[in-house]
C-alpha cells in the first residue's frame, strides 16, 4: 500500500526564525537526505550488511493498514481499527503511532526500514548507517508524540520498544560522581519501557515513588526528555528534574554517559530539551522517593443555571484555588466547559481524607448554599487508596474496575493496564491542541476577575483544561529548584497551571476509503480551539507552551518551549550533532531544515 497517498499534502510553513535563535550557520546548506529510488539510496547488499550488524533485527516495514486498502470493511481491517483503541496493540506495531494524525499537519506514515533494537549496539549500528548513507532517521519508543516526531516516510526507524528493562537501585551513584554525590535510591529504565510498567515495578513491588507521567502508556525516556509531569509534580517535581543519568548514542555513533559529572552539558539538554534532537537515549536512571501512605482524589461536576451564575462560579473557584490549592498537595485537572459546567478531577497526596475534605468544604458549601444557581451533576466525591496500590493492576481490577482497562489481546500480560480516561487518546486524530502556562500572578486579587472572564469567554468556544500539576507555583522548594536546573521554559516555575484546549476524533486516515476523518468538522473544531486559546492569551500574552502538549503550528516555538534556554540548547546541538542527523518537528535546530527534515536550508 502506498501510504504517501494518505497525506493530503504536507504543509510547508514559512521560515522566519528570530535573530535570537540563529546561533550557528547550517553545515552544507542545501544538502538533502536521500529517498528510496534516488541516487545514493543504500543497495540491498548494504541493507543486508546492516541486518547482520544488528543480529537480524532489521525489518522492512509493511503498514498494518494495508489490509484496509482493498477491503476497508473487511474483518481484517475492522480488527486493526479495534486495535487502534488499545494503546498496547499500537505500541507493539512498528508501523503505527499512538496518534494517527493532525488535520492539515501530518498523517502517521511508516518508515521504509526499522531496526527493532534490543541492545545499545543495535542503536549504534543504525545511527552509523543513517549517518554514512545520508538517511532520514526516526526514533520511536512509546510513539506518543502529538507532533508526529516518531514517524516519517522514506526513513530508517530505530524502534526501542524491546529495550524495556527496569532495574531498581538501593544506592545509586552516577558514573564518575563517586565522592561528589551521595548514594540514593533510583531506578534505571530502558528506552522502550512505559510508565505503567515502571510504576508497577517501583511502587507496587517495592513501595517507592518515581515521578513520571499521568498517561501510563507513554514512554519513560520520551517523557523525561520532554519535561514530564505527573499528578504529584508540585511535590516531587518534573520527571526531567528526576534524571540522574542517561545513556545516549550521539550522531557520531559513540555511546555516552550523561550526568552531572560527565557530559554535563548534554545531561542538562536531555532534561526537558525535547526528545529526538540530541541522540538516541537508550537508558535513563531516575531518583525515587519515599511513598506517602495514601493517594486520593476529589471529583464533582457543577452546573450553573445561567451565564451570570457561571461567571460567579468560576470567579469563586479561582478565589478558592488561590487560597487553598497552590501547595504541594494538589494536582490534576479542572475543566471549564461550554454549557456553563465546571468539572473537577483533582488528585492529592500527603493529606488524610479528613484533611482533604476540610480543604474543599468551604467551596462546596458555597455551591450548596445557592441551589437556584448551581447543582451537582455528579459528586462531590472524595476518595483515597493505599499509595502502594495506585498502579496495582490486581487491586484496581477489583476495587476500581471502571477506572481501568486492560490489553484484551490473547496472551497479553495481565500488567498491561491503562486508564479508562485515556482511551480517547488511543489512535486519535487531532483537530487542534494548544497549551499555555498561566502565571500565578493571575491569581492575585486584582487579576482574578480578569482571569475568570477570560476562562468563561474561552469556554464559550471549547473546553479549557486547567492542569494544576503542570505548573510548579506553590510546589516545594526542592521541586522548583530542581526544575530550574532543566532546559524547560522557566515559565513553568511561576505557573499555577497549564491551560490546555484541544479537540480530537477517533482513529482516521485521510485517503483511506471508509476510514477518512471528517476534515470539515475537524477544521471547525480547530477554529474553536484557536478562539478559546486567543481569549486566554489576552490575559497571558507571553505564556510559554509545553513542548509535549502544544500546537503543531506553534508560533515562535523556540521561545515558547524553552524561553531564554534556547541559545544554550542550540550550542549543545551544534556540539553533539553538527550535521543535524537528528531532526524532529520544532526540535532544537530544526529551523535549519525544511519541514519534512530532508533538506538543509541555506542561510538567508
Amino acid at each position: 500500500m502506498d501510504r504517501r497517498s494518505f497525506l493530503k499534502g504536507t504543509l510547508t510553513l514559512p521560515f522566519a526564525p528570530g535573530a535570537a535563535w540563529a546561533q550557528a550557520a547550517p553545515t552544507n546548506p542545501g544538502v538533502s537526505r536521500v529517498r528510496p529510488g534516488q541516487p545514493g539510496w543504500p543497495s540491498e547488499a548494504s541493507w543486508d550488511s546492516l541486518d547482520r550488524n544488528v543480529a537480524g533485527r532489521l525489518i522492512k516495514v509493511q503498514s498494518s493498514l494495508g489490509v484496509c486498502q482493498d477491503s476497508p470493511n473487511g474483518i481484517a481491517c475492522r480488527d486493526v481499527f479495534k486495535g487502534l483503541k488499545n494503546p498496547y496493540y499500537i505500541g507493539d506495531d512498528l508501523s503505527l503511532t499512538q496518534t494517527t494524525g493532525w488535520v492539515d499537519a501530518w498523517t502517521s506514515q511508516p518508515s521504509v526500514y526499522a531496526v527493532a533494537a534490543r541492545r545499545t549496539q543495535d542503536v549504534v549500528a543504525a545511527v552509523n548507517f543513517a549517518r554514512e548513507n545520508n538517511l532520514r532517521l526516526v526514533v520511536k519508543g512509546g510513539g506518543h508524540s502529538y507532533l508526529g516526531t516518531s514517524n516519517a516516510p522514506d526513513s530508517l526507524l530505530i524502534w526501542t520498544r524491546a529495550m524495556n528493562d527496569i532495574v531498581r537501585h538501593d544506592a545509586f551513584v552516577a558514573q564518575g560522581c563517586a565522592g561528589q554525590q551521595a548514594a540514593q535510591p533510583a531506578v534505571s529504565v530502558g528506552a522502550g519501557a512505559i510508565w505503567m510498567h515502571t510504576y508497577n515495578e517501583v511502587t507496587t513491588k517495592s513501595g517507592r515513588y518515581v515521578q513520571g507521567g499521568g498517561c501510563g502508556t507513554v514512554g519513560v525516556a520520551g517523557l523525561v526528555q520532554g519535561g514530564g509531569f505527573g499528578s504529584y509534580s508540585k511535590n516531587y517535581g518534573t520527571a526531567a528534574a528526576s534524571l540522574l543519568e542517561a545513556e545516549i548514542v550521539t550522531a557520531d555513533g559513540l555511546v555516552r554517559i550523561a550526568n552531572a559529572c560527565t557530559n554535563a552539558d548534554l545531561f542538562w539538554a536531555l532534561k526537558g530539551g525535547g526528545g529526538g534532537s540530541f541522540g538516541v537515549v537508550t537508558r535513563v536512571t531516575l531518583r525515587t522517593h519515599a511513598l506517602p501512605s495514601f493517594f486520593g482524589g476529589v471529583s464533582a461536576t457543577i452546573q450553573a443555571s445561567s451565564d451570570a451564575a457561571f461567571n460567579r462560579l468560576v470567579g469563586r473557584f479561582l478565589d478558592f484555588c488561590a487560597k487553598s490549592l497552590l501547595d504541594p498537595h494538589w494536582g490534576e485537572i479542572v475543566n471549564v466547559r461550554p454549557g456553563n459546567r465546571l468539572d473537577i478531577q483533582m488528585a492529592f497526596q500527603g493529606l488524610t481524607l479528613e484533611e482533604a475534605d476540610a480543604v474543599w468544604q468551604p467551596f462546596l458549601q458555597w455551591v450548596v448554599a445557592a441551589p437556584n444557581d448551581f447543582s451537582f451533576v455528579t459528586g462531590p466525591r472524595l476518595r483515597s487508596i493505599p499509595a502502594r496500590h495506585r498502579w496495582n493492576p490486581d487491586y484496581l481490577k477489583t476495587y476500581a474496575p471502571a477506572a481501568v482497562r486492560f490489553d484484551d489481546r490473547a496472551g497479553a500480560s495481565p500488567d498491561n493496564m491503562f486508564w479508562s480516561a485515556n482511551v480517547s487518546e488511543a489512535g486519535h486524530f487531532i483537530h487542534d491542541f494548544e497549551s499555555a502556562w498561566l502565571p500565578a500572578a493571575l491569581l492575585q486579587a486584582d487579576r482574578r476577575s480578569e482571569l475568570a472572564q477570560a476562562l468563561v469567554a474561552a469556554a464559550r468556544h471549547s473546553t479549557v483544561e486547567l492542569h494544576f500539576q503542570k505548573g510548579l507555583a506553590g510546589g516545594t522548594d526542592d521541586a522548583i529548584a530542581a526544575a530550574r536546573d532543566t532546559a524547560m521554559n522557566p515559565a513553568v516555575l511561576d505557573a499555577f497551571a497549564l491551560a490546555i484546549v484541544a479537540s480530537e476524533g477517533p482513529p482516521a486516515y485521510p485517503g483511506l476509503r471508509g476510514h477518512e476523518p471528517d476534515l470539515a468538522d475537524a477544521r471547525r473544531n480547530a477554529e474553536k480551539v484557536g478562539k478559546a486559546m486567543a481569549a486566554l492569551r489576552r490575559v497571558a500574552p507571553d505564556a510559554g507552551s509545553y513542548v509535549a502538549e502544544s500546537s503543531y503550528f506553534e508560533a515562535d516555538w523556540q521561545r515558547s518551549y524553552w524561553g531564554p534556554n534556547y541559545p544554550r540548547l542550540r550550542a549543545i546541538k551544534a556540539k553533539y550533532d553538527p550535521a543535524g542527523l537528528f531532526f524532529v518537528h520544532h526540535g532544537v535546530g530544526s529551523e535549519d531544515w525544511t519541514p519534512d527534515g530532508f533538506t538543509r536550508r541555506a542561510r538567508l
